[in-house]
């Protein structure tokens, strides 16, 4: 018992040996808790939809073991009579284990969280998932700088020289990069706000085309001629965007003319004829056809219908169809469709005989009279 007495390095066999034990079951449960404990919690993060055993998964996950062995070591040194110089170092390294540790869990937590959000809300689009591991990285490297801000004052070090420094440079840096970090929080606004998709047909003041790719700083779109637009995201957020691919229903406004010489009875037909020839096409819905007003050349109706599907090829077929169709009613009814013509009427000076009349392809009600007309 006497050997248990000895002093080594200032402190007896039997608190070395204590300290030893101390530390030797601490890995032992770390080692048991980490191995039952990760295998239940990954089965019950699987079978819930919460993100808080995901987070401890992640955590579970996130654990260095030789990180807690450095704190443990802190722990267990305590009891015991230490170098001055020795206890620093030690408390020392504790510190900096245990603020690794902490980065480690959080960073791991967050990773958890953005993941989760990104698959509700991006799904699984390419361009998103750029963009979101670079969300991530720079989430990741804000974590390890309080890390090491934190580590520094603990340290001892003065560090409100060093958060100043990194102010003026972090606004010299914002301001060299605004135009990139613009379009970086733009691209960010596209894909929460999604204010269109990959695929949508957009059209931007005289410019329009399909949304091909959204990057970090572009958007991509492809024009009907084939040639790629490129937009700038911050550009493309402050104009006025036309999305035709969130359109659900397309609305059809088109005049036809007939001469002036139709008889009002069936003029009164004309409104219920086009109603009659849209809505024989499944593709369209009637809304309104009303003799509208009398032109210098035709008697006009104005007509609105609307497509149940909103792709432009699709409402050309129907309007081509919808004009064959009132042609071969029009041709039933002997209704004749206007066109531009105008009477010209010659009258020659000193002549009883009435005025020769001539027609031509001009706009009708555009009467030229000769000399010798009315006085």
């Amino acid at each position: 018992m006497d050997f248990l007495n000895t002093e080594f390095l200032g402190n007896s066999i039997r608190m070395w040996m204590i300290a030893g034990a101390l530390l030797l079951a601490f890995i032992a449960v770390y080692g048991l808790v980490r191995r039952l404990a990760a295998g239940r919690i990954e089965k019950l993060s699987q079978r819930t939809e919460t993100q808080l055993d995901d987070g401890l998964a992640a955590a579970v996950a996130a654990t260095k073991p030789a990180l807690l062995f450095f704190i443990a070591i802190y722990f267990v040194s305590q009891p015991l009579s230490l170098p001055e110089s020795v206890g620093r170092w030690v408390g020392i390294l504790a510190t900096v284990a245990a603020l690794m540790q902490i980065g480690f869990w959080t960073v791991g937590w967050l990773d958890v969280l953005l993941l989760s959000w990104k698959q509700k809300k991006l799904g699984d689009d390419p361009d998103a998932s750029s963009t979101f591991r670079f969300v991530s990285y720079g989430i990741n490297v804000l974590v390890w700088a309080v890390v090491l801000l934190v580590l520094l004052e603990n340290l001892g070090v003065d560090i409100s020289a060093l958060v100043a420094g990194l102010g003026i440079g972090g606004i010299a840096v914002a301001l060299a990069l605004q135009n990139i970090l613009g379009d970086l929080f733009a691209s960010l606004t596209i894909l929460i706000d999604k204010p269109f998709l990959i695929g949508d047909y957009l059209a931007v003041d005289d410019l329009s085309g399909t949304v091909e790719t959204v990057g970090l700083n572009t958007t991509r779109l492809t024009s009907l001629t084939g040639e790629q637009l490129v937009f700038s995201n911050k550009d493309l957020l402050q104009s006025r965007i036309r999305n035709y691919g969130r359109m659900e229903e397309r609305r059809v406004l088109f005049q036809i003319g007939v001469v002036y010489g139709t008889p009002p009875d069936v003029m009164e037909k004309i409104p219920g004829m086009l109603q009659a020839a849209i809505e024989s096409h499944k593709l369209a819905r009637f809304d309104r056809s009303h003799f509208k007003e009398f032109a210098d050349s035709a008697l006009i109706f104005e007509t609105v219908f609307y497509m149940t599907v909103p792709d432009y090829s699709s409402y050309m077929d129907v309007q081509q169809f919808v004009n064959l169709e009132l042609m071969r009613r029009f041709a039933i009814e002997r209704i004749e469709f206007a066109y531009p013509t105008r009477h010209v009427y010659l009258e020659s000076l000193g002549s009883k005989d009435p005025p020769a009349v001539r027609s031509s392809g001009q706009p009708v009600a555009d009467s030229v009279d000769g000399p010798g007309g009315d006085k």
